[in-house]
């Protein structure tokens, strides 16, 4: 399987990658993907590029949806539950190829989980070494200062993001 897009069929796979690593090789160094996207299939893409690269890069993904981490097939709504995000990352650094995610998004604020929660989760995580930095995207201003209050948010994405 390639890279998925909204807009027509999967690029192949050799093409994804030679697509990365060019895009690498212009001096991009942000390379932003999700557990959704595919499922799985766009991470996995990106760590076997970025692979000989991996400490010149920084990798970004983003968790929240309600796949499930074996099949990757999406239930309906969302899931941050501390145990299915911890379990998430754990499937994005095996995909990823790498020991660390350098910005960790909450890819929507899930209402059934408190976003202290969230934010706990992501500041443990942090502890372990297996992500740098915590993301919100779609996050109203009061949510992300509570989210804030336990671990910092260095990144936000709204939907008006250009």
């Amino acid at each position: 399987m390639g890279l998925s897009h909204a807009y027509g069929p999967p690029v192949p796979k050799s093409q994804g990658i030679a697509l990365i690593r060019a895009a690498d090789g212009r001096d991009v160094t942000l390379f932003d993907t999700a557990e959704v996207y595919g499922p799985f299939n766009n991470e996995e893409l990106l760590g076997e590029a970025l692979a000989p690269v991996r400490e010149q890069v920084i990798i970004a993904s983003k968790f929240g949806w309600n796949v499930n981490p074996d099949t990757g097939e999406r239930g309906a709504g969302l899931n941050s539950r501390p145990d299915h995000s911890r379990g998430a990352v754990e499937g994005m650094l095996k995909r990823l190829r790498t020991d660390r995610i350098d910005l960790l998004d909450q890819h929507r604020v899930d209402p059934e989980v408190p976003i202290e929660d969230v934010a706990g989760t992501v500041k443990d995580l942090i502890g372990a070494g297996k992500v740098r930095h915590f993301g919100l995207s779609e996050a109203a201003a009061e949510t992300i200062r509570r989210a804030h209050a336990v671990q910092p948010v260095a990144a936000i994405q709204s939907e008006y993001s250009l």
